[in-house]
């Protein structure tokens, strides 16, 4: 091969230089701009103690952690929503919590490790004459469960013995309280009973309290100077599972990495664009409520905007520790279902941050956080996240708590994701919206 002119060799050593320090400046300034100091600083104020976990079933904890948002969207310059007077976005859901349950087969008394019981009816119903079905020891027993959830109704299931250790993991899923809209109707009540084959002569009693309460998504918006209409939103729930049975004498379920390390990043970058100013499209920073107990939050904020005008997602969902590629890497859930992760790895490129599609499909990670609520309306709806989650000991644990993280891999993940987002953010890029008809 013939050698390059020299005037074409300088041209093209002047054409790398320049690349090389556009690459380095960006990064120098990303990394300015977005500190560990501060990224840690932010994430140990919303894993505290303090914030009991933020059960969005407790406002009286999760407020606390809604106050310290606000006032970190006040900091970074950012405008209510429109509509809003503040920057919270409050809604109300009735909670049913149960408050008692009394099942005699046979005049004997069955214990409550044995009884699971989901109903979204105040007044419950249920005696010898109500439907029976049941769940074999052959049978799967999560699929069986959800199965039957859907059809609804007033149902007695029979669960065999085998199910035992699964059952109780159902227990804490399924009995927990029921969020219902004001006004919905009742969908029934299904009593599930373990290791019995028979409902002869059999007596129910069960009672259900009902309390209104109010959930608030905190959500602060920068307007885009040339497409105002056009929007980006940056989200993570800011919501745990609260108080748990104490482990070691610990009964707080601080939730550091799920998600108050995604809320970190939302207020990072939240603060980040309000400084570099570079935003031509409206950018949306969201922390919702209620992901853990069904994604209330952002199905009530899903609502609230124009599908259509929402460009693109980055939900930001468990960052604190390093992926199973390193520290300088993420994945995104649902690579496939639209060019999003196209887009962000080509603007990854010349920095030391890499973007991988999702290595655990079996996870059904994608619909297992905010996301795909959005996705569901066609937006390029992607989750952003660091944990190897298959191996995660500290997930939905009392023992998911600061001193587990790395302050480094969040800094890195927040910068990363920064970069990744600059031609979206500018509007010159736009992915191609998700096939609604795919999303179940």
């Amino acid at each position: 091969m013939a050698p390059y002119p020299v005037v074409h060799m300088k041209k093209l050593v002047t054409i790398l230089l320049f690349a090389v320090f556009v690459f380095t400046s960006k990064a120098q300034n990303v990394n300015k701009l977005i500190k560990e100091k501060n990224v840690s600083k932010i994430i140990h104020t919303l894993a505290s103690d303090e914030m009991r976990g933020r059960s969005a079933l407790a406002p009286q904890d999760i407020n606390k952690a809604a106050d310290f948002i606000e006032k970190q969207f006040k900091k970074a310059g950012l405008s209510p929503l429109p509509g809003l007077t503040g920057y919270r976005q409050e809604f109300q859901k009735v909670k049913l919590t149960l408050t008692n349950l009394d099942v005699i087969i046979a005049g004997k008394r069955i214990p409550q490790d044995y009884l699971l019981l989901s109903s979204k009816a105040e007044l419950i119903n249920l005696n010898e004459e109500t439907p029976i079905d049941t769940i074999g020891k052959s049978q799967p027993l999560f699929p069986t469960l959800s199965s039957i959830e859907r059809k609804g109704g007033n149902k007695i299931v029979l669960v065999a013995k085998e199910h035992e250790a699964n059952f109780k993991i159902a227990k804490d899923y399924l009995g927990r309280p029921k969020i219902l809209d004001p006004g919905a109707s009742s969908t029934g009540s299904i009593l599930y009973i373990l290791g019995h084959e028979s409902t002869a002569d059999i007596s129910i009693r069960a009672s259900q309290s009902k309390e209104t309460i109010t959930m608030a998504n905190v959500v602060g918006v920068l307007p885009g100077k040339s497409r105002p209409d056009e929007h980006v939103i940056f989200s993570a729930h800011y919501d745990h599972i609260g108080i748990q049975p104490s482990v070691a004498g610990d009964s707080i379920a601080n939730g550091a990495d799920d998600d108050a390390s995604g809320t970190t990043a939302v207020i990072a970058l939240a603060k980040y664009f309000s400084k570099i100013k570079s935003n031509e499209r409206t950018l949306i920073f969201a922390a919702f409520t209620a992901e853990e107990i069904g994604g209330y939050g952002s199905k009530y904020f899903s609502q609230q905007l124009e599908a259509d005008k929402i460009i693109a997602m980055f939900n930001i969902e468990m960052i604190g520790k390093a992926s199973k590629w390193g520290q300088n890497a993420a994945f995104i859930t649902g690579f496939e279902r639209s060019d999003f992760g196209t887009i962000l790895q080509k603007n990854l490129e010349g920095t030391t941050f890499q973007i991988h599609p999702d290595p655990y499909p079996e996870q059904n990670l994608f619909y297992r956080s905010d996301n795909a609520t959005l996705a569901r309306l066609g937006v390029p709806a992607h989750s952003i996240s660091t944990d190897q989650i298959p191996t995660d000991p500290y997930y939905h644990t009392v023992d998911d708590e600061v001193a587990t993280l790395d302050m480094a891999n969040i800094t890195a993940a927040v910068r990363g994701i920064a970069l990744s987002a600059k031609t979206i953010v500018a509007g010159s890029d736009t992915p191609t919206r998700v096939d609604k008809s795919q999303v179940n």
